[in-house]
């Protein structure tokens, strides 16, 4: 018996817009995404004594470090709320932000070889960075909680802090800093593919950004003269979202908000732009 054999024939061609996400290819290939956000998160903590705790235990040491050298030695300000609570609510966002930089800023020099045999969109790669990130993320919220918890039942003067409704504007807050994190690492990434010199920068970069955003410090304490400069930082919004959905303190405005906002999709769609531009030539380049 004769049977017909289908052949199916898929064509690439090269993407010539100038910012055109293909939402529906990204789609087919999510089960790669899921593999990579596998790889990503259990790779980053492999063979390790502690394993997967290290997500836990590393924001409460560095935690724990603020707290006796900014708060008891250096003595600088938290509103009144208990040092703990507010660097552990300050790092909260910023580790989730900073983390994605860190894994998605090395995305065509880490897989160039990669890139050089398969073809899938490339935009997979810093996207399942920042979704595996996720995950450290919602373990850091829940100690977190555990924390406030135990600061209401157990230490005095922390009562009058409350969690109210504002706690639903959480995953907004951590959509935002996912889609802003991603941006900057799809901008560090096209430009580190070209100047390797950035891989090194990054860090410093991140550093000092961290030290820009009122995170050892809070938003109150920076001079009125130069609270433009402050809001001009996408990620002092966030944070001192944060603060409000879970300590009840903060300062923030509406319109400093909507700057965030605006500072982050611009970011985003810009950063989207250098990245196609890049992966056209880049393993020709990397």
């Amino acid at each position: 018996m004769n049977q017909e054999l289908s052949v199916r024939e898929t064509i690439i061609e090269p993407n010539r817009n100038w910012i055109c996400v293909n939402w529906s290819e990204l789609w087919e290939y999510r089960d790669l995404l899921f593999l990579l956000v596998r790889r990503d998160f259990l790779s980053k903590y492999k063979q390790t004594a502690l394993g997967p705790a290290w997500f836990i235990v590393q924001p409460l040491l560095t935690t724990a470090v603020f707290t006796i050298f900014f708060g008891h030695v250096a003595k600088v300000s938290t509103d009144g709320v208990p040092g703990m609570l507010f660097y552990l609510c300050g790092m909260l966002g910023w580790n989730y932000f900073a983390q994605n930089i860190s894994t998605g800023a090395a995305t065509f020099t880490t897989n160039a070889q990669l890139f050089g045999k398969v073809y899938f969109p490339r935009l997979v790669v810093p996207a399942s960075a920042v979704i595996a990130n996720a995950f450290a993320f919602l373990l850091n919220l829940l100690v977190y909680l555990a924390f406030f918890v135990w600061y209401k039942e157990f230490v005095p003067g922390a009562a009058p802090l409350q969690i109210g409704l504002n706690i639903l504007w959480i995953p907004c807050l951590a959509l935002q800093t996912a889609v802003l994190s991603l941006g900057v690492s799809l901008w560090l990434s096209a430009s580190s593919a070209k100047y390797r010199d950035l891989s090194h920068v990054t860090p410093l970069l991140i550093q000092l950004w961290m030290f820009a955003t009122p995170i050892i410090y809070p938003a109150s304490a920076i001079p009125r003269g130069m609270n433009w400069i402050n809001w001009l930082n996408p990620m002092s919004a966030i944070t001192e979202g944060f603060r409000i959905c879970l300590l009840g303190v903060g300062t923030l405005g509406a319109s400093s908000f909507v700057a965030s906002a605006g500072w982050t999709a611009a970011i985003f769609v810009s950063g989207i732009l250098i990245f196609q531009k890049t992966e056209r030539t880049v393993v020709d380049t990397v």
